[in-house]
């Protein structure tokens, strides 16, 4: 189940996305099985269940969208005017992620 079309893992995330609501009970029991199966689990308190949208690792992923969160770039867009080559090349190296 690990990164196929409705389940998507990243070192201790585990993201179930589906865009019917009657299957994501289905297949986050299977998932939660497939866990238990391995002596793995997860801690409830920690986790969000049938949210719109999630935060990670500075993205917010939503239905049918992938986008940066606004407060992450806000410094890059109030950053002031560089002007030398050496902090061109910072400033770019820092953004490129972006």
């Amino acid at each position: 189940m690990i990164n196929q079309r409705n389940t998507v893992t990243f070192i201790d995330n585990i993201i179930v996305a589906i865009d019917i609501e009657e299957r994501y009970d289905k297949l986050v029991e299977e998932v939660l099985r497939r866990l238990k199966e391995n002596n793995l689990f997860v801690k409830p308190k920690k986790y969000k269940w049938k949210v719109k949208e999630v935060k990670l690792l500075r993205v917010v992923i939503g239905l049918k969208r992938v986008e940066i969160q606004k407060k992450k770039i806000q410094g890059i867009l109030e950053w002031p005017t560089l002007r030398n080559i050496k902090k061109i090349q910072k400033f770019l190296g820092l953004t490129n992620y972006y």
